[in-house]
């Protein structure tokens, strides 16, 4: 093995593994506590899931209802605030858009890495695009350093006093030999391929399907007919369309990406994972060309893009501290040491149909120990690779929940490191404070 580059090095009181939501939160958090914050970014860009998944959504925001006119109601604040109102200002963010018993924001994704790349500059923080940790830095097999990382540049060197994992995989802790799952009970989501469809006549689209994102009845009866006609391949039935802040444009989360031999692909394993991007571009033409010919206001469309990379629901957790259950969701617990919240459904991406599970006009609250490894120091997480059971994480994976567990993250971060504690002596009610200050409206 052989490398002729020469190693160069980088010091900081926090480094961020991965900028999506969460790491975009932390970060930020972070920098604005007067701490030196690096991130470090394999894409050319923020956004994670959200921008190269392109889940292209901002759900989680709101309360459920099972009245169906019941209007949106705000249920999350903090940092997730400032970066929709800056979205806002470039015209980059939908209003709120129904989806089954509840509402969800649409973004475009060239908007959110505009406005994710202001926030960090604004904020001070280092940032490295195009840069892939390979290694982490651990003393006596409990502290994590720092980390190696790859850059055109050469390898990179980075001691650093708290790291944040937010690669949503936990790549650190599990590189670092710390205790990892890739799914209590046995159930893990399968990828899908998301994209936008461009040529819709949309006002045709909603006055025939109407305004719900999740299409039921007519829809799901013309893919199982076209399913029967041997003529189409389209292994899910219940679609979710989505009007965008673009003229023309339906972002379509409708794929189930399996393995050829009809298997649930594991995206933690690297066979699978190459797979799911084949299997993923070949359904998104099979699901533009039914659009094509049975969906009213779609004859013309066209597919504009796909994700730069398939969507990831669930890949591998940490094991915390305390971990997120089932009951907790479906229950609205609160925690004292909750430091975020959430009512999203159990959106449960598992077989031919996609389960949802309501709670309505209630939330439930995230610990701070679903953060923080059970074993090892110097580490937090942020992200959907919290310690979460099942179904518990197919509620609390998605984007407002992950702007606010970055937002506490970072927090969490500068009081580590301005009282001279380790992540796992922190009192989550100084982090429930400090989000609370910066307007999150816990409680």
């Amino acid at each position: 093995m052989k490398d002729n580059r020469p190693e160069f090095r980088l010091s900081t009181d926090v480094l961020v593994v991965g900028s999506g939501a969460a790491g975009l939160a932390a970060a930020v958090t972070a920098a604005r506590q007067g701490f030196k914050v690096l991130v470090l970014e394999r894409y050319g860009f923020s956004g994670g899931g959200a921008v190269a998944g392109l889940s292209g959504t901002v759900c989680g925001l709101f309360l459920a209802s099972e009245n169906p006119d019941a209007p949106p109601q705000r249920l999350v604040h903090g940092f997730v605030d400032e970066f929709l109102e800056q979205m806002e200002r470039r015209n980059g963010i939908s209003e709120p858009v129904k989806y089954g018993n509840t509402y969800t924001l649409v973004h475009d994704p060239l908007v959110w890495r505009e406005t994710a790349d202001g926030l960090l500059r604004e904020a001070g923080v280092h940032t490295l695009y195009h840069t892939h940790v390979t290694d982490v830095l651990v003393e006596d097999d409990t502290r994590i350093t720092g980390v190696i990382a790859y850059t055109k540049q050469g390898k990179l060197r980075v001691d650093a006093r708290i790291t944040i994992d937010a690669s949503g995989d936990g790549d650190l802790a599990a590189m670092a030999g710390f205790p990892t799952f890739s799914s209590k009970n046995g159930v893990v989501q399968n990828p899908t391929m998301i994209f936008r469809l461009q040529g819709v006549d949309v006002d045709r689209f909603l006055k025939r399907y109407g305004d719900n994102s999740v299409l039921l009845g007519e829809v799901v009866e013309l893919i199982k007919q076209a399913n029967a006609s041997g003529k189409y391949d389209l292994p899910r039935s219940k679609a979710f369309l989505f009007p965008t802040p673009r003229p023309g444009q339906l972002l379509c989360n409708c794929t189930r990406i399996i393995g050829r031999d009809g298997r649930e692909l594991n995206p933690m394993v690297a066979e699978d994972l190459s797979e799911a991007e084949f299997q993923g571009r070949l359904q998104v033409r099979e699901y533009e060309r039914f659009f094509r010919d049975f969906l009213e206001g779609c004859e013309n469309a066209y597919v504009l893009d796909t994700g730069v990379q398939v969507g990831i629901r669930q890949s591998r957790q940490i094991q915390g501290v305390a971990t997120l259950n089932n009951t907790d969701v479906v229950a609205g617990t609160k925690f004292r040491s909750g430091i975020a919240r959430s009512a999203w459904p159990i959106e449960q991406h598992a077989g031919a149909v996609p389960k949802l599970e309501w709670l309505f006009g209630d939330y439930y609250e995230i610990p701070y120990e679903c953060f923080v490894p059970e074993f090892g120091e110097s580490l937090l997480a942020a992200g959907r690779c919290l310690s979460a059971e099942s179904q518990a994480m197919a509620s609390a994976r998605v984007t407002a929940q992950c702007f606010s567990y970055g937002h506490a993250i970072g927090h969490a971060a500068a009081i580590a490191l301005n009282d001279g504690l380790a992540p796992r002596q922190i009192d989550p009610l100084q982090i429930r404070d400090a989000v609370n200050k910066d307007g999150a409206q816990l409680g």
